[in-house]
């Protein structure tokens, strides 16, 4: 059975499944499926002219106009520490609602692709394993288990093993899905 990890920031508790369970939006980032809190999302655009901001970390791409509202976006692969890949026509920027110091904004967050929409029952949800001292993860607060799989064309297919996964920004779930038995 695919695991899918349940990402958000610490200020939520790990271990308190009930308050994660909910739908999902889930995308792709190379290989790997992550995913976000269908209410945190506001909007999904196709990849459009990113205006450059100076001196700010390689994973914050700039700014865009959204409808006379300016939105700063971060390429997810890049915050992620996974290698910087061209832009495709799958390549879009999910606009979400985050809260920095004490105040909501908008953030534009670049994926390879979006996938589907999952829906997380508080049972299929685990507390978030200790990685150990040194290992910080800010955002992850437990595992989900998920039945099935769906291959590139969005065809579902039976029990797959557990995969492993990364945590994603603001409110978001991580998920690789395993491959066949």
């Amino acid at each position: 059975m695919p695991t899918t990890e349940i990402a958000e920031p610490r200020s939520r508790a790990a271990g308190k499944a009930e308050g994660l369970a909910g739908k999902y939006l889930v995308f792709h980032l190379g290989r790997e499926e992550f995913g976000i809190r269908v209410l945190k999302v506001r909007e999904i655009t196709g990849i459009q002219d990113i205006t450059a901001v100076p001196q700010t970390p390689a994973f914050v791409k700039g700014v865009i106009n959204l409808r006379g509202k300016i939105v700063p976006v971060a390429d997810l692969r890049l915050k992620f520490s996974l290698p910087e890949q061209e832009y495709t026509q799958r390549t879009c920027i999910i606009v979400v609602q985050v809260e920095v110091g004490g105040q909501r904004m908008l953030m534009g967050v670049v994926v390879d692709g979006v996938a589907e929409m999952l829906n997380l029952a508080a049972g299929d949800i685990e507390d978030t394993p200790d990685f150990g001292q040194g290992v910080v993860t800010p955002y992850l607060l437990g595992m989900a288990k998920v039945k099935g799989s769906q291959d590139s064309a969005g065809h579902r297919s039976g029990p797959k093993h557990p995969g492993a996964a990364r945590a994603g920004v603001g409110a978001a779930i991580a998920t690789r899905r395993g491959k066949d038995s």
